[in-house]
């Protein structure tokens, strides 16, 4: 019999209990041991059984054992002191606000995302977009930043894993119940619960309320279609993380943008929170959140708040897309177009026209703002990643490697320039440390550096070096290493005999899970999300000799396997079967396993406990890959191709490169010969690298019996690796490069001038911007002429240059003509290219050309060329290249380019 409706009953604490509520309802909690400690105490059994969920452990644990507690002296006073704790860490200034007086930081931030990992209590994510964003909040929670994090709430998150007997991957979607979550609902001042509206077509509405999830001093609102408001198509809206089809898919990120706008607006009216002046949008799924700003403007120039203005009317909509864009950042993930969410030009259409029309926003400019309008675009589609790039005046990708490759991807928008100066900066992705790392390490830290020292060292990022962790003498670390390894290895054997009940197995055939995994043999790991390009099946490439290598007899290797495969993609679960039928065989299981249902609980004990951390994507398609930060953070070593974070910061003696054969077949093919070809090479190479350098240091053991050179390298990592793969560095490089730059820029194109309109900055620059689009056809570079009388130039010389440039009706204080050289290939195209800004020297003259001069260096030795350019220039511009356009002598190809000697 069903239930035909559900709800909790919560449990009532005596007055003396409290504080444990206040405790349980903020996620720091999942980050701060001390707290953890506490809640285990309250009842061990059930706080394991409750899947370490303090909400949860609170409301199943037997009121004889709280009246126990409430009586309970030394457990009193530990609660107290830690509700204290978490009061001084909410209200006390942190880095933000000691660093807000000598700069221009913003009042406020808000971040959107699809996803978001902050504990496995609150299972609202799939991957390293939703891990990266939790990791974010936490981290600008510690450094004081006045974040608010915006995304959705799923009823029944993503699925939980298991297998079938022959290894087929299998989902369920248990539905998560509010009221069992460390989050409340969101509620006006007369208690009814706050409620966003967007109009769809045949005059339907989606409806959403607001729950709140408090992550230390950050909250987090997640917007909920699952209410009676909502007929039943639009309650499922929310239903699961990335499931439905296109349209279910452009709803969710219709709510996430617009209504997480309105629910950001909303918040910070009850709250008093000070409203964003920076908008960051992790990925392309809340890309419509600027639209829906653009709409606020168009409505109302009074501000962001929306508030009436008196001064005037609102602004136009290129007006308001400039005062959008300047408080604009959007953070690209993926290094391939396939990873961006495209839909049907005519399904966006029909969701912003008519009824369903944003006020002001005219459909056709909606549509322009995805537009794929490069060469070898689809004019059919609606791109999500081009909108954010067109609404942001900043962007980024989350590595430095990352970056190159999506200034190349994105080069399209940018025509004319070359990939090198298309506006994405990079900023590498973090770790939030207190989450990763083991209490076990932070203890040997902090008896040696002290754990005030060690808890800064963990979340602000300033340092470079991890100083003091040196005097950890060899025995100790040791001890610590074999440790975490036994540790997994009894983690191991709970899931393995878990799993293989799930599959069918009976107690009696299961005999053998006792002797899976050994604390004292060398372990790998890997785990993560499994589509084809992170070849979860690389190793299985010559079975045979990874059978030599598990059952080596005196340097024998074991390897720890988790991920999931998306619920649609059966290549990747295909990819789970093989591996799972590889390590079902009786031969080697006692050093593989495959273990299902990968999520931050599973992680938090494998990272620690694994040897060497394995990442083997094919180069370049891993953004940046911080699970093998996560390993670094707890002394184990990374054995990884060149690609994302560790392309940038490998550096010998913390780990192995895997050699790549670049080149060898296209990385976007994985089903050709030569792809197949290059993972037989990568693959061999992996094997030489664990069998002769990996395992054969582990295994050199001194007169002691210690792996010297091992636990230098451990050594090493921990204390230069360390500093450089947190989520506080992560977050400060954001503040610093990118959220204060736009800030300043979003308040320079507020601002209203004495006696005038608001946004004047917004509403001169978006004029500008349409004369110089109106004029640049007749713009051109006419003349350019160096004094070079020898072909060859000597080093060390200089050529003067006079250019004679055609502005049009332009003044020259619209332009900058630049003078670009540098290396010149056999193609004469111009590598290492250095930029200088040619000087006006007169005119215009009769014909209405204006000269330029200005002094070319001869500072290189080889092949040497110059060229040179016209951009538009203004003081609001974030980027010179900005608009997209550039002028080129019509005769690139037939310029002087000397030859250096």
């Amino acid at each position: 019999m069903k239930a035909i409706r559900r709800f909790t009953v919560r449990t009532v604490l005596p007055e003396q209990l409290q504080p444990l509520h206040e405790l349980a309802l903020n996620l720091r909690w999942s980050w701060h041991s001390e707290t953890r400690d506490l809640f285990r105490s309250v009842d061990p059994e059930v706080w394991a059984a409750t899947g370490e969920d303090p909400v949860r452990l609170l409301g199943e644990v037997p009121a004889a054992r709280l009246a126990a507690l409430a009586a309970d002296r030394r457990f009193l006073r530990r609660l107290g002191d830690l509700a204290d704790d978490l009061r001084d860490y909410l209200a006390g200034p942190r880095w933000y606000q000691g660093a807000v007086a000598d700069s221009p930081l913003p009042a406020a931030i808000a971040y959107f995302s699809p996803e978001y990992g902050i504990a496995a209590a609150l299972p609202q994510y799939s991957g390293g977009l939703g891990i990266l964003a939790g990791d974010h909040l936490k981290a600008a929670s510690d450094l004081g930043v006045p974040l608010i994090g915006v995304g959705l709430f799923y009823r029944h998150g993503y699925f939980r894993q298991s297998l079938s007997r022959d290894g087929w991957q299998q989902e369920r979607y248990p539905l998560l119940d509010p009221d069992e979550l460390a989050v409340s609902l969101l509620r006006e001042p007369d208690g009814t619960p706050v409620r966003v509206d967007l109009a769809l077509p045949a005059g339907r509405t989606l409806a959403a309320h607001i729950w709140k999830a408090q992550v230390g001093r950050v909250p987090l609102l997640l917007l909920d279609s699952d209410i009676e408001a909502n007929s039943p198509a639009e309650r499922d809206v929310t239903d699961r993380l990335y499931g439905g089809g296109s349209e279910h898919r452009l709803l969710q990120e219709m709510l996430l943008g617009i209504g997480g706008v309105r629910a950001v607006r909303t918040y910070c009216r009850l709250t008093g929170h000070p409203a964003p002046e920076v908008f960051h949008t992790n990925e392309g799924h809340a890309g419509f959140l600027g639209v829906e700003r653009i709409r606020e403007l168009i409505a109302d120039a009074g501000g962001p708040a929306g508030e009436k203005a008196e001064e005037g009317p609102g602004l136009d909509f290129a007006a308001a897309l400039e005062a959008v864009r300047a408080g604009t950042l959007f953070t690209t993930h993926t290094p391939v177009p396939a990873g961006i969410d495209r839909f049907d030009r005519d399904l966006v259409a029909r969701h912003f026209s008519g009824d369903t029309a944003l006020a002001g926003v005219p459909v056709e400019q909606v549509l322009a703002l995805g537009a794929e309008s490069w060469r070898g675009g689809d004019p059919k589609l609606f791109n999500m990643a081009a909108m954010g790039l067109r609404l942001a005046q900043r962007a980024n990708g989350v590595s430095t490697l990352h970056g190159e490759v999506s200034r190349s991807m994105f080069n399209g928008l940018w025509a004319g320039f070359d990939a090198a100066e298309v506006p994405i900066a990079s900023v590498t992705n973090g770790v939030h440390a207190p989450t990763w790392i083991d209490p076990a390490v932070v203890r040997l830290g902090a008896a040696e550096i002290g754990a005030e020292r060690a808890e800064d060292a963990m979340t602000t990022g300033e340092t470079k070096r991890w100083t003091g962790l040196e005097r950890i003498g060899n025995g100790e670390i040791w001890e610590l290493r074999r440790a975490l390894r036994a540790q997994l290895v009894d983690e191991a054997r709970r899931r393995v005999r878990a799993s293989w009940r799930q599959r069918g197995a009976g107690d009696a055939e299961l005999g053998w899970v006792t002797s899976v995994l050994d604390p004292d043999v060398l372990t790998i790991g890997f785990a993560r999300r499994v589509p084809s390009y992170k070849r979860l099946t690389l190793m299985l490439r010559d079975q045979e000799r990874l059978r030599a290598l598990l059952l080596h007899p005196t340097r024998p290797v074991q390897i720890v396997v988790a991920g999931k495969a998306h619920p649609a993609d059966d290549g990747g679960k295909r990819l789970i079967q093989q591996m799972v039928a590889f390590a079902d065989d009786p031969a080697v299981r006692h050093r593989i396993v495959f273990l299902p249902d990968y999520d931050m609980a599973m992680a938090q004990r494998l990272y620690p406990g694994c040897d060497v951390w394995l990442n083997n994507p094919l180069r370049p398609l891993e953004a940046c890959g911080t699970s093998g930060m996560k390993a670094a953070l707890n002394g184990c070593l990374n054995l990884s191709v060149l690609d994302g974070w560790w392309d940038e910061w490998y550096d010998g003696q913390n780990g192995w490169a895997i050699p790549t054969a670049d080149g060898v077949g296209s990385v976007l093919d994985p089903e050709s010969a030569e792809a197949e070809r290059r993972d037989d090479i990568e693959s061999a190479a992996l094997y030489d690298l664990i069998e002769h350098q990996v395992a054969a240091r582990f295994y050199d053991r001194g007169a002691d019996g210690l792996p010297h050179r091992w636990i230098a390298m451990v050594r090493h990592t921990l204390v230069t690796l360390g500093p450089k793969v947190l989520a506080g560095r992560m977050v400060r490089e954001y503040v610093e490069r990118l959220y204060t730059p736009a800030a300043v820029a979003q308040r320079e194109l507020s601002a209203e001038v004495p006696g005038g309109a608001p946004h004047a900055g917004a509403r001169e620059l978006a004029g500008w911007k349409a004369k110089v689009r109106q004029a640049w056809p007749g713009v051109r570079v006419e003349h350019v002429e160096a004094e070079c009388p020898d072909e060859a130039q000597e080093l060390g010389s200089a050529l003067a240059l006079r250019v004679q440039v055609s502005l049009g009706p332009l003044e020259p204080a619209d332009v900058e003509v630049q003078l670009v050289s540098g290396r010149v290939d056999e193609g004469d195209g111009i590598s290492d290219a250095a930029v200088l800004a040619l000087k006006p020297a007169g005119g215009p003259d009769l014909d209405g050309r204006t000269r330029y001069e200005g002094s070319l260096e001869l500072s290189r030795t080889g092949p040497f060329g110059y060229t040179v350019r016209v951009l538009p220039a203004h003081p609001l511009l974030a980027s010179p290249v900005e608009l997209g356009l550039v002028a080129l002598p019509a005769e690139t190809a037939g310029m002087d380019a000397g030859l250096l000697r």
